[in-house]
């Protein structure tokens, strides 16, 4: 019975971190940290979007245990937690590509 609950957890985890997911710009931010750790400004202009909604995405991801981060010199940098999910994102990435010429050929064929 004890299997079955931590499944449960797992299942539960696993759905709260994909929630960390489900906003292109924190996507685009993960794709950024790809790269090796970077400042809130850094991000800024990078992405284009404001501090405030930079600093809003990187507290949700932080939260869900995507990012962490480290102050030095009056700074705060931001980085993946693990490298395995820059490889998640990226992966999830080439099923979208591959449904989509998927249905593209199927559009065509159909056609």
């Amino acid at each position: 019975m004890s299997d079955r609950r931590e499944l449960e957890q797992l299942y539960g985890l696993h759905a709260s971190i994909c929630k960390a997911f489900a906003n292109p710009t924190r996507l685009r931010i993960v794709e950024a940290l790809g790269d090796g750790e970077r400042t809130v400004s850094q991000l800024v202009e990078l992405l284009g979007v404001s501090k405030s909604s930079a600093s809003q995405h990187l507290a949700t991801m932080r939260e869900k245990g995507v990012v962490e981060f480290r102050r030095e010199a009056g700074h705060v940098y931001y980085r993946l937690t693990s490298p395995k999910i820059l490889q998640a994102c990226r992966l999830m990435r080439e099923v979208l590509i591959e449904q989509s010429e998927r249905r593209h050929v199927l559009a065509h064929v159909g056609g």
